[in-house]
């Protein structure tokens, strides 16, 4: 790995409170120490998943057990992201169907505060970390200010 591009992984995660979020998470989930002398560019590695990487995944397949984690991972971290900056617990409700689409909920009390509809999600990814951050974030983003304009709602009283 490149200094350049470990110095932008950094700068990503400084800037990014979703990302910085994300890498807590998976670091969370490694009990047995694997994780430990890996970079943060390494650890999200696996949701870069480039145009050309995503040509040679079918158009139709099951899901992997790994994809459907890193999908968890995702929005959980921006759960957390938007309760962190909210004061507000926020849930991930996630329900996929085994060929590969679904819905993400993510409800803050009785408010849902962001939903989204997944097809295709054996390919899910992004095509660079800076997509991954920019992507996150506007969950975070789209979360807050639902929290922000229904603080009654999302309190959940």
């Amino acid at each position: 790995m490149t200094e350049i591009a470990e110095c932008s992984a950094a700068g990503l995660l400084d800037g990014s409170p979703f990302l910085a979020q994300l890498v807590r998470q998976v670091r969370a989930l490694d009990t047995h120490g694997q994780w430990e002398g890996k970079s943060d560019e390494e650890i999200l590695a696996p949701y870069v998943v480039d145009r050309e990487e995503r040509k040679r995944i079918p158009m139709i397949d099951d899901p992997d057990p790994e994809v459907l984690e890193r999908l968890d991972l995702y929005y959980g971290a921006a759960a957390l992201a938007i309760e962190r900056a909210s004061g507000v617990m926020v849930t991930p409700m996630i329900k996929m169907h085994h060929e590969g689409f679904g819905r993400v909920m993510l409800t803050a009390g009785r408010l849902i505060v962001f939903n989204r509809y997944h097809r295709d999600v054996h390919r899910f990814g992004f095509d660079s970390l800076e997509a991954l951050a920019r992507k996150g974030d506007e969950v975070v983003a789209a979360g807050l200010d639902m929290v922000r304009r229904y603080p009654e709602i999302a309190a959940g009283d």
